[in-house]
């Protein structure tokens, strides 16, 4: 690849990573383009689509963001903390960043990579909640999944601290004997 278009690259990569942060994968690819500074050709001739975008620079935000949740609730002594800590830290991490939000609510289903990672950090929560219940009232994997869908929809419609009531609303009805 000759230098000029390798810099194309790069920048283009940069500043999708940075757009979807700020505003999430359905954001104008125009707006990409720019910061980027180059045409939407450009983008287009590097990336077929929307899609092909995301899944080169979602991947790596989504691991990155997903290990350090995961890192969080390794840190708790019990169960039940380490699935607390856990299911908080996606929350935040969903407040914090769009892109990742809108990656776990499915929002662009086009990407096997990102599923599979999003899969894996629901099979994670369910695991950590299956430990931390014994016993206790039942929450599967497809009602983590129902959670993370909530979540988005409330963090979208600028509700962060109506997604952290919620949660806290979750756990307290999973804590009840």
């Amino acid at each position: 690849m000759r230098a000029d278009a390798q810099r194309n690259l790069d920048r283009l990569k940069a500043a999708a990573l940075d757009v979807f942060r700020e505003r999430g994968l359905d954001s104008p690819l125009e707006e990409i383009a720019k910061r980027a500074g180059v045409s939407v050709g450009t983008l287009y001739n590097r990336f077929d689509s929307r899609e092909g975008l995301i899944d080169a620079v979602v991947p790596e935000l989504l691991v990155t963001n997903l290990a350090q949740v995961r890192q969080d609730a390794d840190g708790a002594d019990d169960a039940w903390t380490r699935a607390e800590r856990y299911l908080h830290g996606l929350l935040e991490m969903q407040i914090a960043n769009p892109a990742l939000s809108d990656a776990i609510a499915r929002a662009h289903p086009g990407s096997p990579e990102v599923i599979a990672l999003c899969d894996a950090a629901v099979d994670e929560c369910s695991r950590l909640l299956d430990a931390a219940r014994a016993g206790g009232p039942e929450f599967g994997r497809d009602d983590v999944g129902a959670w993370l869908l909530a979540n988005a929809a409330l963090i979208k419609g600028g509700g962060a601290d109506a997604a952290r009531r919620m949660l806290a609303v979750l756990l307290a009805g999973l804590r009840a004997p």
